[in-house]
Parts: C-alpha cells; structure tokens; sequence
C-alpha cells in the first residue's frame, strides 16, 4: 500500500499509443518527509505521519517548526497521518524519509481524497435536485421547499432533512481510479479523470486494493 500528499495542479489530456485521447488530473506529489511513525505499543494505533508545501521560516509555530526540524524537514505546511499505509517501501517508513512518486506505478488503481469545491448557499433544487412548484397565475410556490414538518407528534424537524444550506466545501473520496502515467523528475501524478478539489488544493493519494 502506497500513499503520499499532493497539490493538485488542473486537468489536462494526453494521447495514448494507440491514438486514444485520454483526459486526466495533474498532480503534483510529493516530495513527501516522514515526520512521525505511530506503533501500536505507544500510541494505540499505527500511522505514518507526512509533511508536504513548502513555506518560509517563521511562517509556522515554534512547535510545529521543533517538530519538523526533529525529522530533519525544512518548514512544511501540511501535515497528514496514513494509518496502516507502508508507503510502498520494502522496509518500514522510518522518521526523515521521503516519499515520492516512485512508490507508485502507471495503470494501478488509487483512490484521492480532497476537499471539494465550495458553492456558497445553495436552494433546495440546486444542491437536492428537487423540482420547482407551477409557475401559473398566482402561484406562490415557485422554489419554496414546502411543509418540512412532522404533524403533532413528535412536532419537531427531523435532523438529515433535505433543505437549502451550503453545498460543497466537504471532505470526499473518490475510488477506483487509475494512474495513467508518472513524471518523476518533475514529481507527478496524471490520474485517468477528475477528483475532489479545486485547483492548487491539497489531496491524498493511496493505492486502492
């Protein structure tokens, strides 16, 4: 099992061998450092900690600077926790390794996990898909949701309720997807597809089994 953070840099399309034209999603990953390895006996789980994103000194806490610079890392950014990940290594990952593009290989499946667009306040039909009302002489209820009520009893609105509120903005994983080709001088990932994320946003790539 393999895993490793990236910045994901837009969508492109590339042409196959045989001329087919294959749309995919650029990601730049890595180099990733091994700043924490969690073990069952003193932690009460196993996870192996990565740091990726570059940033100035100073621009994180002292702590957080103290415990990169423990593993040897210059400033790092983003910190992400892999459980029961060996990060594609025939060792075990130890404190102050780097994880790279390597570990992975093109046409093996992978999953991503991202933060996905932000669309702001959304109604009812927009983010539920749910239909408008008539839109005759009068009508008053063109997008309203209509009665979300529960009648006497219990009287109350029942949480989970499909209603107007923000849409997007959320942790999501997507499975099943396939690496297409790696760039390891230049640290990337082309992944068949789309994935969650905006532009220049940080995503998780693992090996799906």
């Amino acid at each position: 099992m393999a895993a490793i953070l990236g910045k994901k840099l837009g969508m492109t399309q590339v042409f196959q061998e045989d001329g087919t034209l294959l749309p995919v999603t650029v990601i730049e990953a890595g180099p990733c450092k091994v700043t924490a390895v969690r073990e069952t006996e003193r932690d009460g789980y196993q996870a192996v900690q990565l740091a990726f994103g570059t940033v100035k000194q100073g621009k994180l806490s002292r702590p957080e600077e103290g415990h990169l610079k423990k593993a040897g890392a210059p400033p790092l950014r983003h910190l992400v926790e892999f459980r029961n990940e060996d990060l594609g290594a025939e060792d075990s990952p130890k404190i102050g390794d780097d994880v790279t593009v390597e570990g992975f290989e093109a046409g093996q499946k992978v999953k991503v996990a991202g933060i996905t667009i932000g669309k702001g306040f959304q109604g009812g039909i927009k983010k539920h898909n749910f239909s408008r009302g008539p839109v005759s002489h009068g009508s008053h209820n063109v997008r309203a949701p209509g009665s979300i009520g529960a009648s006497a009893f219990p009287a109350r609105v029942f949480k989970g309720m499909r209603m107007p509120g923000q849409m997007g903005n959320k942790r999501r994983t997507q499975r099943g997807l396939e690496i297409a080709s790696i760039d390891a001088d230049r640290n990337l990932l082309l992944i068949k597809g789309s994935v969650p994320g905006a532009t220049n946003s940080i995503v998780e790539v693992r090996t799906d089994a």
